[in-house]
């Protein structure tokens, strides 16, 4: 790998870092607020919303410019988002209630997102060839994933009183900042983090692919869009992948906040211990992309397909545990396996919409695909929460879902190949 390649995963490992622990203080000051149960997995939600709203443009932005600029320009997106979340005494002067300014907050975050991933993953597919995508993809995964973990840790470590605590006896001088609260103090810290992952976005090298002159009419960006929806969905290889990444990210999101609430009703852990376990998840899942990445070429990369059932079983075991060590070693199982079915989905995916589209318009149709999914499994698990749902039941109904997904995405690829070898598509370069 190049060095420009690690310079874009350093940025990556910082941002996300920062997204993953600014989640957990949003949870905390939410909780603060005295805000209801089903509004938590709506930080998420609107999180996710640019996503999907945003997906016939983003895509046209990370391709109109140098994609390390994209991704600084970006990142300050996020920086505005997380600065917005100290303010939300000052909007209830003004009529809006609290809740919303940190479920607004944190939207705006999600809108700096939406505009990263493109840039983020575009870049791969610009620096490197056909044969390094699943290794780039098992570092870039696994180095996300690692961010999850310390992300989520990191939230959790700084809302607890001890660290709180010590955070909140710092004294500027002469200076009044008004954090005065555990959540307020750990976003302070968060915001460093955004801060360090800019200093890395400028650093990062231009690679000097160009793509044609870039659309401005909204219209024509949203016909554009549709035309590269229908073409990746048509592709044989492409649908399958997109099948399975889009279940991946809508489970994953989901699964985040099923944790967090398992942890409370079955282990009775509070919110900075249930960090801990998301994080215990997102190791599992680095490992198996690690592995993935060294195990699974992008020639075999839809071999893997029946790991995504067997990661559907895992979760629904989830509901007959309850020693630690064994929790432990469950949870990792379920974040191993999910990390070694969708790295080298995700590597398929970026080939064939390297090949098809280009790098920004590809990513951006995954990303509407993957993140609408995330919207409809968030919405769905909040009615769930909503209707006072056991938490047994939500677990066994998703594990379910999983299952019963991915035997579908295996059907659909069997009879593909029954009618035409799709797998010869594999490895071509854009012609």
């Amino acid at each position: 790998m190049n060095r420009g390649f690690y310079t874009v995963m350093a940025a990556q490992f910082f941002s996300s870092l920062a997204d993953n622990a600014l989640l957990i203080a949003a949870i905390a000051l939410l909780m603060q607020l005295q805000g209801p149960a089903w509004m938590t997995p709506l930080l998420k939600f609107f999180f996710t919303v640019s996503y999907v709203v945003l997906a016939a443009f983003v895509g046209t932005f990370a391709d109109s410019m140098p994609k390390g600029k994209v991704m600084f320009v970006t990142n300050s997106v996020k920086i505005v988002g997380c600065a917005l979340m100290f303010f939300y005494d000052y909007f209830a002067l003004l009529g809006i209630d609290s809740h919303e300014v940190v479920l607004a907050s944190y939207a705006v975050v999600g809108l700096g997102a939406a505009a990263y991933s493109p840039a983020k993953y575009g870049i791969l597919t610009e620096m490197l060839p056909p044969r390094q995508l699943v290794v780039a993809n098992g570092w870039i995964e696994g180095l996300t994933v690692a961010s999850i973990i310390i992300g989520t840790m990191l939230g959790g470590a700084l809302i607890t009183p001890a660290v709180s605590t010590l955070l909140l006896s710092i004294d500027v001088p002469h200076i009044d900042t008004g954090i005065d609260t555990p959540p307020e103090a750990a976003i302070l810290v968060i915001s460093l983090f955004y801060l360090i992952a800019a200093a890395f976005n400028l650093r990062i090298p231009d690679t000097g692919a160009r793509y044609h002159h870039q659309p401005r009419n909204p219209v024509v960006m949203v016909r554009d869009f549709v035309e590269c929806f229908i073409t990746l969905w048509r592709d044989k290889l492409g649908q399958i992948s997109l099948a399975v990444t889009t279940l991946f990210w809508g489970a994953g999101a989901t699964l985040q906040f099923i944790v967090l609430r398992w942890a409370e009703r079955s282990l009775h852990m509070p919110l900075s211990q249930g960090a801990i376990l998301q994080g215990i998840v997102a190791l599992g899942v680095a490992l198996g992309a690690v592995l993935a990445g060294r195990l699974v070429p992008l020639k075999n990369s839809l071999h893997v397909l029946p790991v995504g059932v067997a990661m559907g079983f895992a979760v629904m075991a989830m509901i007959f545990v309850t020693w630690l060590p064994l929790v432990y070693f469950l949870l990792i199982l379920v974040g191993a396996l999910a990390g070694f079915f969708v790295v080298p989905m995700n590597a398929l995916l970026q080939h064939r919409g390297h090949v098809l589209l280009s790098a920004g318009h590809s990513i951006a149709v995954q990303n509407f695909n993957e993140n609408l999914n995330i919207l409809l499994m968030l919405a769905l698990y909040a009615l769930m929460i909503h209707a006072d749902f056991g938490i047994n039941a939500i677990i066994v109904s998703f594990g379910g879902f999983v299952c019963f997904t991915m035997l579908m995405v295996i059907r659909l690829h069997k009879r593909n190949q029954s009618r035409e070898d799709s797998l010869h598509l594999i490895g071509m370069e854009r012609r």
